[in-house]
């Protein structure tokens, strides 16, 4: 090649006579066998040679060929419908990728545990065990607009948030100080109108529940009530967000189902997904109060206890409770700072072999989804430059009734305490009483308790306690749930997609073949988590990725680990102080993201996929954006 010496602006064709060397005569499928075994960084090189060379650089097939090999994608996946070049789905994932670590935000002082993105993608809530629950702005410099010290309703740390579809309000949820056996937890509703004043508080048990938006001005709650040994009822409600009222009448919640719990499990990470199914056949002292930012939060160890992530409220069930010889009941539901130097995170490695393997009903239900909605929508544009006036009025309308017909997935169990199964529950049209029945007067109550009294000395007996560890005998107090899918490990968390089609789920999988003779004494469960790909058209399993990412604490100590999902990738935290990110469609590993410590949860962006936060129990929340042009990077 030292031989050839032609104007890099010249074809080089051998009719034309460029520069008279060896090379004139050569052909494009010469060129091609010779570039197929140039690595990316040397064929862009290459193509700045000369025209024909260039050309030939371009390829669609040499690039294809490029991306199977250095994505680890396997040759039956075809390209991501939608796209049409090789070239710039390598481009995507080489260079649009969110690989450079732009801050590290430090406002929070001990573990960070929860965050989430606004719609319209300007502002994201951070949650911590310093009993914040922090709002910032996405643009850079990202800056805390709005902050609440959650301590002061008792709380002993935020857990998670949510916005509402317009992102006018915000649920927070937390656990109550208490006993280390308490799983009292609370949701609030703050306005981000106007200020960031507090709607509304609503009791949730357990706390790890969450709660969740319904609709734009309802919320879910749930409630814990347990019956007999290792027996209890989850219900379910519906709470209104604005809770003003102006008669003790007027309703604020209403419950919307109450579920039978077996072996210790309860209802669990409760979620509303729009429905896309056709109907399914049934089937401590507070600690001080600290000033962030003046003074240095105690070391861990004196504050919280050792406790990492985020507690699961069955810790310590196995505690109080005493364990029968086997199991019993029947299963009723089947200040930022900048970081000195933008760093760039750890790309492709030996290590970031697994990929998400989808089934064929993934992939044509992918390409049937692009035929009937455009993959781009141009009407969202101006998304977000509206203001903080163009919000809902102040009149807040009962607005249950435009809603559709929804799915309610929540995590649970049949045969053991530790959440295994995904429950899957039809909610119908939902709407509140118009006024509450007052009931009795009180001359009316006085009087039914004398006739109890009269017919207790009379030698009547009371009612019976039902038989609550006999399902069929008290099955017509409950609700059925529609659908229940077992995954065989510690489930540790859930997402959805953004179209509500598909749910991702982190698993920590027992071993095969393992029998379970008592619920309290769960089998042990993988350090490798799995990530598993349900459609909920059908309610079929449609993916897994294996040994995906790590977590290494035991059954009784697990905790949640958050995930998301946006059109193009997938994002996770893990236990072993990274977190991770794979392209969606190809399933290919892209990027690990250090930290000092456990990574809790990871967050896209939702107008800007391509900015994704992450956070720490090492207290930060590193913001990341795609690569800052570089020599690479410029050839492109």
């Amino acid at each position: 090649m030292d031989s050839y010496h032609s104007d890099p602006d010249s074809d080089s064709g051998g009719e034309e006579g460029g520069g008279g060397g060896s090379w004139d005569n050569v052909t494009d499928t010469i060129l091609l066998h010779m570039f197929q075994y140039l690595s990316t960084r040397d064929l862009l090189a290459a193509g700045r040679t000369c025209k024909l060379w260039n050309r030939v650089s371009y390829d669609e097939f040499l690039w294809r060929d490029l991306f199977y090999r250095d994505f680890n994608v396997k040759c039956q996946v075809g390209i991501m419908p939608g796209k049409k070049s090789w070239y710039e789905e390598y481009k995507r994932l080489d260079y649009h990728t969110p690989i450079v670590e732009t801050e590290v935000l430090t406002q929070h002082t001990h573990q960070v545990l929860h965050v989430s993105f606004s719609h319209n993608g300007r502002y994201f809530a951070t949650c911590s065990k310093d009993g914040y629950i922090l709002v910032w702005t996405s643009s850079y410099p990202s800056k805390v607009k709005y902050s609440h010290d959650m301590k002061t309703f008792s709380w002993k740390y935020t857990q998670y948030s949510q916005f509402n579809e317009s992102d006018t309000l915000l649920l927070v949820s937390g656990v109550h100080f208490g006993t280390p056996q308490s799983t009292s937890g609370e949701i609030a509703v703050f306005s981000l109108q106007d200020g960031f004043n507090l709607q509304c508080r609503v009791v949730n048990k357990p706390y790890d529940i969450f709660g969740t938006w319904y609709s734009e001005e309802h919320l879910l709650s749930g409630d814990l009530q347990w019956l007999a040994q290792l027996v209890s009822s989850s219900g379910l409600w519906l709470n209104k967000a604005y809770q003003d009222i102006t008669s003790e009448h007027t309703p604020i919640m209403v419950q919307l189902f109450r579920f039978y719990n077996v072996n210790a499990s309860t209802i669990r990470s409760v979620m509303v997904a729009n429905c896309v199914a056709p109907d399914p056949c049934p089937s401590t002292s507070e600690p001080t109060l600290l000033n962030t930012k003046t003074t240095k939060p105690p070391p861990t160890s004196h504050m919280y206890g050792l406790e990492r992530g985020n507690p699961v409220s069955y810790r310590d069930l196995n505690r109080p409770l005493p364990q029968p010889s086997t199991s019993r009941g029947r299963c009723a539901h089947t200040e930022h700072t900048r970081s000195g130097v933008t760093q760039e995170w750890q790309r492709r490695d030996s290590d970031l072999e697994t990929l998400i393997q989808y089934n064929a009903e993934y992939r044509k239900a992918e390409n049937e989804k692009l035929k009937t909605s455009p993959h781009e929508d141009s009407s969202s544009d101006g998304s977000c430059e509206e203001t903080e006036e163009d919000v809902l009025s102040a009149e807040h309308l009962d607005d249950l009734a435009k809603q559709p017909e929804k799915f309610l997935i929540f995590t649970t169990g049949c045969r053991t305490y530790t959440p295994h199964q995904i429950g899957f529950k039809r909610i119908k049209k939902v709407s509140f009483p118009q006024r509450l029945d007052p009931g009795l007067s009180l001359a009316e109550r006085i009087a039914v308790r004398e006739q109890a009294r009269a017919r207790f000395l009379n030698g009547a007996r009371a009612h019976p306690e039902p038989d609550w560890l006999n399902y069929e005998a008290v099955a017509d107090r409950f609700d059925s749930v529609d659908h229940i899918i077992d995954l065989h490990g510690h489930i540790i968390g859930m997402c959805l997609s953004p179209d509500h089609r598909y749910l991702y789920v982190n698993c920590r999988p027992w071993p095969e073949g393992c029998i379970i003779g008592n619920p309290l004494d769960p089998p042990p469960i993988a350090q490798e988590i799995d990530i598993h790909v349900i459609d909920l058209a059908t309610l079929q399993e449609v993916g897994i990725m294996l040994r995906a990412h790590k977590a290494y604490t035991p059954n009784n100590e697990c905790f949640l680990i958050f995930l998301d999902v946006c059109d193009e990738y997938v994002a996770s935290g893990a236990e072993d102080k990274h977190g991770y990110l794979w392209d969606r469609h190809y399933g290919s590993c892209l990027a690990k993201y250090p930290h000092n410590d456990v990574v809790n949860c990871a967050a896209f962006n939702p107008t800007d996929p391509q900015m994704l936060v992450t956070t720490s129990d090492d207290s930060g929340i590193d913001t990341t954006v795609p690569a800052w042009p570089n020599i690479l990077t410029m050839m492109w």
